[in-house]
């Protein structure tokens, strides 16, 4: 080789160098998703952002800490119920797709000289500007505090007075908890993520928040038979209830349609004991063969909490321990996120937001269910039932088996669990017997 093809490779080396310096500092540079949410939670306001069980936390929390996490919820953390909400196959899913079809063209505006109306970049740069209307019109909206007076003129039978005298004292105090600490009137929360738990049945107006293991599975199914899908709650299977996609949810609808029915039609949520309800999740879960809990939660849980796991643990997730669970839970760094399970409810519903006409609780689940089936003027044969829907033959979880749990984990444990629901706690006057 002459010294000039030397010269010459040398040159080109030294160019390809360069350039692959160039690329890597750009790329260095660039934000990546991961990085600023990674930056986001390490900005998270202390109290309020997923707890190191490694640390103490204050029991008491200021009313500025409880309006803050109250108006600046996260709505990005992912929840999937099944394996059929995994993000693969949502990418595939027939369900249908938010459209907004105000665009600049029903404001009233021409489309602009030189373009083409039928391009697709056109189509979306249109389609965003509509979204951007829409979603101007619904930040002015009015999200008053204020509740409407329950419709009280089918009840005819005497017997619900006790029932409805303690519903309007849960009102009441969901409602003044609301107004001394959030102090807004704008949801600060993407509204189709708001409205995401909430099923809709139009024939009788409701709108019900689901909180699993508070109930939803036997709700789901006077759904059904209200809507004219079902003739009994009787006879609707578990998988009928959960993957059969025949109720719709109010996120399916469009702005206008979240909007009005949001405005016109009772709103109802049930909620549990936080304790009770975490309790039920990890029994539900993990103590009865799962084939989608065992390998996506319980394979991570026992890597990361449980020290020497033996190989057939850590292939097939199954057999977590409730003290390894708790850990997750209370972890900063989750091996794997949420679930809406053991979400809390505050995350769920969004109670200071959309403003519940109906409050019901587990623990009177079956008198409050019926009571509110008087309300809505439903059927009179159609009663909420109180079958168990999955392993019938456990005890129910109630506060004797909720001790049972709890005894082996320290006071500091369960004193971090109650802070981890503690807005839930406070919002539906639940008291802390477990610490």
């Amino acid at each position: 080789m002459n010294p000039k093809q030397v010269f010459l490779s040398l040159l080109v080396f030294g160019v390809a160098g360069l350039l692959l310096f160039m690329y890597l500092q750009v790329f260095i540079e660039e934000p990546h998703p991961g990085r600023v949410e990674k930056r986001r939670e390490q900005r998270a306001t202390p109290g309020w952002g997923p707890i190191n069980y490694l640390r103490s936390t204050p029991r008491i929390m200021t009313r500025e800490k409880i309006q803050e996490h109250i108006t600046n919820q996260n709505p990005k953390s992912h929840m999937f119920e099944d394996p059929k909400d995994k993000p693969e196959n949502l990418l595939n899913s027939k369900r249908p797709t938010r459209v907004f079809t105000e665009t600049n063209h029903s404001q009233g505006e021409a489309p602009a000289l030189g373009r083409n109306p039928g391009s697709p970049t056109i189509q979306l740069i249109e389609k965003q500007q509509g979204t951007k209307i829409l979603f101007r019109k619904f930040s002015k909206t009015n999200w008053s505090v204020d509740i409407r007076p329950l419709n009280k003129s089918l009840v005819t039978d005497s017997k619900w007075k006790r029932i409805d005298e303690t519903q309007e004292k849960r009102r009441s105090f969901l409602r003044e908890f609301c107004k001394k600490y959030s102090g807004v009137s704008h949801p600060q929360s993407n509204v189709f993520h708001m409205v995401s738990r909430i099923y809709v049945e139009d024939k009788h107006k409701i709108l019900y928040c689901e909180v699993p293991k508070a109930g939803c599975s036997n709700w789901k199914r006077i759904l059904m038979v209200l809507n004219g899908l079902a003739p009994s709650v009787d006879n609707i299977s578990h998988d009928a209830v959960h993957y059969g996609k025949n109720l719709k949810k109010l996120d399916s609808f469009d702005l206008k349609g979240i909007y009005s029915r949001l405005n016109t039609y009772t709103k109802a949520v049930f909620v549990r004991d936080p304790m009770e309800r975490l309790v039920s999740a990890f029994r539900d879960k993990f103590e009865h063969p799962n084939s989608y809990y065992h390998p996506v939660f319980g394979k991570a849980i026992i890597k990361k909490y449980r020290p020497n796991a033996r190989e057939e643990a850590l292939n097939n997730g199954s057999g977590v321990k409730f003290k390894e669970f708790i850990h997750y839970l209370l972890d900063p760094h989750r091996p794997v996120g949420m679930d809406i399970h053991w979400e809390k409810v505050s995350k769920l519903c969004y109670p200071c937001l959309i403003h519940y006409d109906f409050v019901g609780k587990f623990e009177t689940l079956e008198e409050d269910a019926n009571y509110f089936l008087q309300l809505i003027g439903a059927p009179k044969e159609l009663k909420f039932p109180n079958f168990k829907d999955r392993h019938s033959s456990d005890k129910r979880t109630n506060a004797q088996v909720v001790g049972q749990y709890l005894k082996d984990l320290t006071r500091t444990e369960r004193q971090l669990i109650y802070d981890f629901y503690y807005l839930d706690y406070l919002m539906f006057n639940y008291t802390t017997p477990f610490l």
